[in-house]
């Protein structure tokens, strides 16, 4: 699942008053899924994509070009949000810096974030609208094309 720009105006957030969203795209912040959902209604107001990856995932690999592509693409416009699971810190930010991704990740090490969000396997794309809901779902790899188009309908929506 993957989501998108910095605070949309949501009531989440820290405590603190400062954001869930790391800047860093390779601080991978672990979250458990009270965390990722308080993280999504940060973000409502802002288009967000969702993607879970893994560094293990031959899929992921096959994507990950496609999505360091569209992010820099939609940047400003939809905030990317990489969901890396059951994965091994130091290799998913290896894997971070190889592909280019200028988005955030965070990093939930059991996959309670995504089997909570209903979601079997990896990769898995989402993008949620303004409002929060999701407007696309797929499982598997996506293309390019696939993102734009789905972003697109979001968008324009």
């Amino acid at each position: 699942m993957v989501l998108l720009v910095a605070c949309g105006g949501g009531e989440g957030g820290r405590p603190d008053g400062g954001s869930l969203l790391p800047s860093d795209p390779t601080a991978l912040p672990e979250m458990d899924a009270p965390t990722f959902r308080a993280l999504l209604d940060e973000l409502r107001g802002t288009p967000v994509l969702v993607n879970v990856w893994a560094t293990w995932c031959p899929p992921c690999v096959e994507e990950a070009p496609h999505l360091a592509e569209v992010s820099k693409e939609f940047e400003g416009r939809v905030q990317f949000v990489g969901l890396d699971i059951l994965d091994d810190r130091p290799a998913a930010r290896d894997f971070i810096r190889e592909y280019g991704w200028t988005y955030p990740s965070v990093f939930d090490p059991t996959g309670g974030v995504r089997d909570a969000l209903g979601y079997v396997g990896q990769p898995v794309t989402v993008i949620y609208d303004r409002e929060g809901d999701p407007a696309f779902e797929h499982v598997g790899a996506v293309s390019e094309e696939m993102l734009r188009t789905e972003i697109g309908k979001v968008l324009d929506g």
